[in-house]
């Protein structure tokens, strides 16, 4: 465990104890096998990569760039610019032109590291607009450059920059001369609500995440972390080195959409996620018990009933009852064992999860299905942790955790979340303004959420900036909604509309995956999307599920209106961030017409009818719809988590 380690240090230390044995792991698409790194040779290419930057010239504290999708490069550039003192930047591998340009500018970045054909491309086409760019270095030799391309080159052309051995001398002083205090990487926020800024965090912010986490997450050298979210995202990076700090194997999921095959391939011990990945799983589950035989059906349902309440017990460290026990250990040895080596997870320690709402649906299936899961709360201006749920003491479902130790705590206005502590960033990049907001004169950092402590478990309500206020003087939390509405597998995205209207609407995208097969199946199969979304059986279909979703809401919150959408919310077209949050402004923009349409037609009518791109669809229609209707008992009643 080198927790107390600093990072210019920390890759070189655990190759002294750890040798041959196995740091990294990546899969060759080319031979189609998962391909080891030796902390040994992590240490060598990582010395080797501090040479050739001191080969460039890269001066202490200098901002370097790295775009790409998570490859073992990118850690290789990451503590190959640590060991000389200069400062990482990473981009989305997502990221457009216009936003490369952006911050490189910005930052003013000289060397810009990219990944496969898409960010060489990518960065190419805006270099003659970025004065500071002095050279692009590819990850990926089967990229083709440009014709007329005479700066960019490949990374192994980059680390024989480095060969001269008298180099290492330097290095060598530069990683003694590391300080605390020194900055490691600025990131760039997604920019939902304004320009993207970028967000400092240093040696010492880093040192203090690893020290807490190290108390609450039993991790350690014999665990096997999955990389699923891109090493861009604060969460992903944080824990990513922290693994590496106990000592334990990163597999580095290349693709994202290649994440199931990867873990049925790892069988990880451990993977760091977003809800919407928890949320396919219980749609998929969902699934197979509506298209499983009777027995399959009748097995879950009573596997995952069993499973909630044996992890309600101890969830409240208290110990089941005898015949609960038996009962589960049943189904822990059959279905709910089979169920974890379908998705891989058979060998599961615990898996971390954050950056949105956790639906308490979603939360109580992955504990009832014998999964690990840790919930918590984080931001990039707090080294990811803030809360999270402690092992071995009591938990709740709806709340994000514990606050971690050394860090403290406040409730202000509006029910804002104030942070203080060795773990909160000193303010974001050439942004004075900016940062005098964010952080006050007491040295408070204000996140923007809102919440709230009971029994030392923190809940959050909803996003200060998103709250709506509907013309009727009502205010409603858009993110409770919306995260109800995903849950289901019959819908993919979900926008809710309320801000200074008199109701809440909604723009909803379907699954169209099960919407599809189900109207197959069914028997009108519809010539194209558009035709499907405006079907009357398939906007009563829709009226009749969200409204068992949304039962538990109080009526000003329920959705009187939506309209389902042909296409999805896209990053290419804006409406999406690179952490794949919802930029509301820019759907609001897009569907402006669809919008207005839902409240012009809305007048006069009564407030329960719905109306979906025309068609209207009363709640209490009687038309006898229920061939495409779910079984109820496939959507459980949800809790209202910000009511708990």
């Amino acid at each position: 465990m080198l927790t107390n380690c600093h990072l210019a240090q920390l890759v070189h230390k655990q190759a002294a104890t750890y040798g041959k044995r196995t740091a990294l792991s990546f899969r060759d698409y080319a031979r189609e096998r998962w391909i080891p790194v030796s902390w040994e040779q992590f240490s060598k290419t990582v010395a080797a990569v501090s040479r050739a930057l001191l080969s460039l010239g890269v001066r202490i504290q200098e901002n370097i760039a790295v775009f790409s999708q998570n490859m073992p490069e990118c850690l290789y550039v990451d503590f190959g610019a640590y060991g000389i003192r200069a400062v990482t930047i990473p981009f989305y591998a997502t990221s457009s032109g216009a936003q490369v340009k952006y911050m490189i500018t910005d930052a003013e970045i000289r060397y810009l590291f990219v990944g496969e054909q898409l960010q060489y491309d990518t960065a190419f086409s805006v270099m003659t607009l970025c004065p500071s760019l002095e050279r692009i270095i590819i990850f990926d030799p089967s990229v083709k450059k440009h014709a007329n391309d005479s700066l960019a080159i490949y990374f192994d052309e980059f680390l024989a920059l480095g060969a001269d051995p008298t180099l290492q001398n330097e290095v060598d002083s530069r990683t003694e001369g590391a300080s605390m205090d020194d900055i490691i990487n600025i990131l760039y926020t997604s920019g939902t609500t304004g320009d993207s800024k970028g967000v400092i965090l240093t040696a010492e912010m880093y040192h203090e995440a690893f020290r807490v986490n190290d108390k609450v997450l039993p991790i350690s050298d014999k665990d096997v972390l999955l990389n699923f979210l891109p090493f861009t995202h604060v969460f992903e990076r944080a824990w990513s080195y922290l693994g590496l700090a106990e000592g334990a194997q990163l597999a580095i999921n290349l693709k994202p959409n290649d994440v199931l095959r990867s873990l049925q391939e790892v069988h990880p011990t451990c993977m760091s996620a977003v809800p919407r990945f928890w949320e396919k799983v219980y749609q998929g589950v969902l699934d197979k018990m509506e298209h499983g035989s009777v027995l399959e059906r009748k097995m879950i349902t009573a596997a995952l009933r069993t499973g909630k309440s044996y992890a309600h017990y101890k969830s409240q460290g208290i110990t089941p009852p005898f015949s609960l026990s038996m009962k589960y250990k049943f189904f822990e040895r059959t279905v709910i064992e089979l169920l974890k080596r379908m998705l891989g997870l058979e060998r599961g320690n615990f898996f971390p999860t954050a950056g949105a709402a956790v639906s308490p649906v979603v939360e109580e299936f992955v504990h009832a299905a014998g999964i690990n899961m840790i919930v918590g709360y984080g931001l990039t201006e707090s080294t990811a942790t803030v809360s999270c749920d402690v092992m071995g003491l009591p938990y709740h479902i709806g709340s994000v955790g514990r606050v971690i130790e050394g860090l403290e705590v406040r409730i202000g206005e509006q029910n804002e979340i104030l942070l203080r502590g060795k773990t909160i960033t000193p303010g974001y990049y050439k942004r004075e303004t900016a940062t005098k907001t964010a952080i006050d004169a007491d040295g408070w950092f204000h996140t923007g959420d809102a919440g709230y402590l009971r029994e030392g478990e923190l809940y959050l309500t909803d996003r200060i900036k998103d709250l709506f206020k509907t013309s009727n003087g009502k205010y409603i939390a858009p993110q409770l909604i919306e995260t109800k509405l995903i849950v289901d597998r019959y819908i993919d995205q979900a926008v809710i509309v309320a801000d200074e209207y008199k109701f809440v609407s909604a723009l909803i995208v379907p699954n169209f995956q099960f919407l599809e097969h189900k109207a197959e199946e069914e028997g009108f199969a519809c010539e194209n999307r558009e035709t499907l979304c405006e079907h009357p059986r398939v906007l009563q279909f829709y009226t009749d599920r969200i409204n068992t979703l949304q039962q538990d809401l109080a009526h000003y919150e329920k959705i009187k209106r939506f309209t389902l959408l042909p296409a999805p919310f896209t990053l290419e077209r804006g409406e999406l961030t690179n952490t794949l949050k919802i930029r509301r402004k820019v759907v609001y923009e897009h569907y402006a017409e669809a919008i207005e349409k839902m409240y012009r037609e809305a007048e006069g009518e009564s407030e329960s009818t719905f109306v979906t791109d025309g068609v209207a669809a009363d709640v209490t229609d009687t038309v006898n719809l229920s061939a495409f209707r779910t079984e109820p008992d496939n959507q459980p009643e949800q809790k209202n988590s910000s009511n708990e």
